[in-house]
């Protein structure tokens, strides 16, 4: 839009229902050039109908044309290119014109527009898959430990189906893992330990317990029947 240069730029938003497949042209040169604007705007998309608007006011020695084009979107694309073009020395000045449309241009347009919204969200989810490699695990990738590393060059299946397990997996020994007895402190902060001390002291209960049972059957004597049997 049209601005003095110490003003800030104007923005318009157009909606659904402010587009058209109808345009009127202003500021076309009177100079009987209708056959070179038809053959511009044609160029944009198919053109139902393209007529001058005598009775509409304009600027000395200019003319206003009427165009219908058959999409809607071969309108909106001739008027983003060519509002404010110049032709033949003047700039053209662009604009939808929703009031001329009956009520199946509207339903048509509100229509069209629905299944263009579909098409951009389909089209998204679409490429969102398509960015997963089939057979990609997904989440954050994490390097192999040194373990797993060495059952891997060994050529050590983990994703072996059913219940086989591999032998000799466990003879397998790590010396880069090691381990921490009992009375160390593990962690750095003391709270951590000290709940790491309590879990031990648990498991050790829950396990003696478990041996103390264990053992009281095999404690018990056979008792032999004395009854006299008649």
């Amino acid at each position: 839009m049209t601005r003095k240069r110490d003003e800030p730029p104007v923005v318009r938003v157009y909606t659904v229902c402010d587009e058209s497949r109808y345009l009127i042209v202003r500021n076309v040169p009177a100079l009987g050039c209708g056959d070179e604007l038809l053959k511009l705007f044609g160029s944009y998309g198919e053109i139902e109908e393209f007529k001058p608007m005598d009775g509409e006011d304009c600027e000395p020695f200019t003319d206003v044309y009427w165009i219908k084009f058959l999409l809607v979107s071969n309108a909106r694309f001739a008027k983003k290119k060519l509002d404010g073009f110049v032709f033949l020395g003047n700039r053209l000045q662009v604009s939808y014109a929703p009031h001329f449309e009956n009520l199946s241009d509207t339903k048509d347009k509100l229509e069209g527009r629905r299944k263009e919204v579909l098409a951009r969200l389909n089209s998204g989810r679409l490429k969102g898959s398509s960015s997963q490699t089939p057979g990609a695990v997904k989440g954050p990738l994490v390097s192999p430990s040194p373990l797993q590393a060495n059952c891997i060059s060994k050529g050590i299946n983990f994703t072996q189906r059913g219940n086989e397990e591999i032998e000799g997996t466990s003879e397998m020994k790590d010396p880069s893992i090691t381990t921490v007895p009992f009375n160390q402190d593990y962690f750095p902060s003391p709270s951590m330990n000290e709940t790491v001390r309590l879990v031990r002291e648990k498991l050790d209960k829950i396990k003696s317990s478990g041996e103390r049972i264990e053992a009281e059957p095999a404690l018990k004597k056979k008792r032999a029947d004395n009854r006299r049997r008649i």
